[in-house]
């Protein structure tokens, strides 16, 4: 899985544990779940065609 080792997972795992704390740990992950689902949306919600921009200084002149 893109590259990694068993072992090297599982101390980054350590890691992440160690600075956040096993109590925090389902909060943070449950916060980044509904901000990529949110992302998702968002990226789904963007109009197909931009309309083009006027320029304005064509005008000025």
């Amino acid at each position: 899985m893109f590259g990694f080792s068993t072992w090297e997972l599982l101390i980054f795992a350590g890691v992440v544990v160690l600075l956040f704390g096993g109590a925090r740990l389902p909060g943070l992950m449950r916060n980044m779940g509904r901000s990529i689902n949110e992302f998702k949306v968002g990226i789904k919600e963007q109009p197909a065609e931009v309309p083009p921009v006027e320029d304005k200084s064509a005008e000025t002149e």
